[in-house]
């Protein structure tokens, strides 16, 4: 068993398939096959149960994943104690799409201007989507919903965030979710931490809303509110950055939903250069 074998396993488990393993890596199929089979015959058990184009991790698979990762974390710990703690390599970053598009980008630019030898590496989505990238290894931090509540995360509370419901300009005013139970609303899909919020706010007055309709963009959503269509729940900060927030009308929350913060998350251990430099200038 050796390094190679072990970040070719991590890939392969993290991917599902022995074709994106190999497009991730920049190796050839045949030769992460050769390299899988040769491990598991190392150790003497199944790592994988095959099906069809899919591999799935067996349930001591699963266990050797944990292991595995904490090894090339260690390994990489030890690169970074032998040839220094300068920032260096590819970044893989995520956030949330109100924090890329309104919250990081000067802290971006600011970092590349710093530290031209990192080559930042940016994905967006929900904050489920980002969350779990973060877990598997795909993702060395993100900005996420915080506060966290994952065993294997740490982070650092980096910004505060107000939270408003956005109507059309002809709706009635909006003091709470009883004003709107039964309305349609627009929101991220349903592993979207300010999608849980918004719901969680109608909950706590004991109604629901109507209709969900799942978007991809705040932009879409503020187009739809803007017709009249539903309501939404974004930053604020994210709708005083759009063109066209001046045609709906923004509502705070009641005490205890109007304040969401934004945490820097990174896997417990894991924390390498690159983390430490963005944290240090945030």
């Amino acid at each position: 068993m050796d390094l190679t074998q072990l970040e070719i396993f991590k890939a392969v488990a993290e991917e599902g398939s022995i074709s994106a393993a190999a497009a991730r890596l920049h190796r050839v199929p045949s030769n992460l096959t050769t390299r899988i089979k040769q491990l598991e015959a190392d150790l003497g058990v199944q790592l994988f149960i095959r099906e069809k184009l899919r591999l799935r991790l067996s349930v001591t698979g699963w266990t050797f994943l944990d292991y595995a990762r904490r090894i090339l974390e260690l390994v990489e710990e030890a690169r970074d104690a032998a040839v220094g703690t300068e920032p260096r390599g590819v970044f893989t970053l995520g956030a949330l799409e109100s924090t890329a598009a309104v919250r990081i980008p000067p802290l971006l630019a600011a970092f590349h201007q710093r530290y031209p030898a990192v080559e930042l590496d940016l994905t967006t989505g929900p904050s489920g989507d980002i969350v779990d990238a973060v877990l598997a290894g795909r993702l060395s931090a993100a900005f996420v919903d915080g506060p966290l509540g994952h065993p294997l995360l740490d982070g650092v509370a980096v910004y505060d965030e107000e939270m408003v419901v956005i109507a059309p300009k002809s709706h009635r005013p909006i003091s709470c979710a009883r004003d709107v139970a039964g309305e349609s609303i627009y929101a991220f899909r349903s592993n979207c931490s300010y999608r849980r919020h918004f719901e969680n706010w109608f909950a706590a007055d004991e109604v629901s809303p109507g209709k969900i309709f799942e978007m991809e963009s705040y932009h879409g959503m503020l187009a739809c509110v803007t017709a009249g269509a539903g309501l939404a729940l974004v930053p604020r900060s994210m709708l005083e950055s759009m063109p066209g927030s001046v045609n709906v009308d923004a509502y705070a929350l009641k005490e205890g939903f109007g304040q969401l913060q934004t945490w820097l998350i990174w896997r417990k251990g894991a924390r390498a250069a690159n983390v430490t430099a963005l944290q240090g200038m945030l």
